[in-house]
């Protein structure tokens, strides 16, 4: 079977099956019914965006499994304006309480159209935001948003937009198309 590619909407969680306490939160299985896929890969609940679904289990290895370096492309709004000293610190590699991350390739970019995200990031008037363009080829738990928070720039929204060849182009939130 081809790969499925989702565009996880926020709050979704990354797993078919409900979780046992807390609160009801949407699944997988309220968005997809192809019997007998998993996700390669996670996606956090508050994070947004491209998830691949998939049967072949060794495929899903490759792409998930950092040791596989598959580049990782994320559309992530921060807080605040990063400069140049770090933006150059994301390219270097920062180092987190799990050691240090590899380089990642990181740009400002002008607000990309998105779909609207329920519940909306809160605006601050006081506080300006800035969209970047973040490459990674790892995956660690909550990885980009450590970086920004690591370089002073917390992470409002987080959009995963591409994995390898693999994008969201023309696929709206909670939609899904075989790849």
């Amino acid at each position: 079977m081809p790969v499925i590619l989702f565009n996880k909407p926020y709050g979704v969680l990354c797993q078919f099956s409900p979780e046992r306490t807390g609160p009801v939160r949407p699944t997988l299985a309220d968005y997809i019914t192809t019997p007998d896929v998993y996700p390669a890969g996670r996606l956090d609940l508050d994070s947004e965006g491209l998830l691949l679904l998939t049967d072949d289990g060794r495929l899903q290895a490759r792409i998930a499994d950092p040791r596989y370096k598959l580049p990782k492309t994320y559309l992530v709004q921060v807080e605040g304006v990063p400069d140049e000293a770090a933006l150059a610190a994301l390219r270097r590699g920062i180092t987190l309480k799990d050691g240090p991350t590899l380089p990642a390739q990181a740009d400002n970019i002008d607000p990309p159209e998105l779909w609207p995200r329920t519940p909306p990031v809160r605006a601050r008037k006081t506080v300006p935001d800035t969209w970047l363009r973040i490459t990674i080829r790892e995956g660690r738990n909550r990885q980009v948003r450590r970086m920004t928070a690591a370089i002073g720039h917390p992470t409002l929204r987080l959009v995963r937009w591409q994995i390898g060849d693999w994008s969201l182009n023309g696929l709206a939130s909670g939609e899904w198309r075989l790849g």
